[in-house]
């Protein structure tokens, strides 16, 4: 089984003046579950090269067993090191493909037309295509056959309203990832903030946040078998 990772190349958190990138643990535990089921991994952002992680995802608190291993891996660090470029990628080559969250995706992946036709793609050929938490941005712009909002009338998560509130960057983002599902017609759903929640529709999967990576790498292997 050939996946597809597609990272965000994105690094500057809007006028903060600070970094993003991607979460690191919405990386790694998908990656290695995948991994380790014998899953054939590539790892490309829109620009190539270095994808660029979020520092406030690299800090001890945010830990966990995954990224630990991610941390000790030197093969996974030259990997992110070296993406290739997402223009380059074929997606007759894979049977899926998974979107890993982070604020980044909200300024790049969400008006990307490479990555859009890519969704548009991999779905017109019934593979599942899988994000979380701030990933489902990547599906601002990607439409189904008939021209609509892929996301209309399909049930959906990700990052909610009040968990961006909780990290202060609500006014920073160019747009709320819940407010935007619910505006192209996505039936929206969640849990409590942080809670580890991951919902598909057909061949459709989004999850809530860092805690649901998880739940989205289990029902996109699910879906592959």
């Amino acid at each position: 089984m050939n996946i597809l990772f597609v990272l965000t190349s994105h690094d500057k958190l809007g006028d903060t003046g600070k970094k993003t990138g991607f979460w690191v643990e919405e990386f790694a535990s998908p990656y290695y579950s995948l991994l380790d089921k014998g899953a054939h991994i590539t790892i490309a952002t829109p620009k190539g090269g270095a994808a660029p992680i979020d520092p406030s995802s690299d800090s001890p608190d945010a830990a966990t067993a995954a990224t630990k291993r991610f941390d000790a891996d030197a093969e996974a660090k030259e990997r992110i090191a070296n993406t290739e470029v997402l223009a380059d990628m074929n997606p007759n080559d894979f049977d899926a493909v998974f979107y890993p969250g982070g604020h980044g995706p909200l300024w790049d992946l969400a008006n990307d037309a490479t990555s859009i036709k890519l969704i548009e793609t991999f779905y017109s050929q019934d593979k599942p295509v899988a994000f979380v938490c701030h990933a489902p941005a990547a599906l601002k712009g990607v439409k189904d056959a008939a021209g609509n909002p892929l996301v209309q009338g399909k049930k959906v998560t990700g990052f909610t309203n009040t968990e961006e509130a909780a990290v202060q960057l609500t006014d920073v983002v160019p747009f709320l990832v819940e407010d935007m599902l619910k505006e192209n017609g996505g039936i929206y759903s969640k849990k409590g903030d942080w809670e580890a929640y991951a919902i598909q529709d057909g061949h459709l999967i989004t999850g809530q946040n860092p805690a649901s990576s998880e739940l989205v790498a289990e029902l996109l292997l699910k879906q592959l078998n």
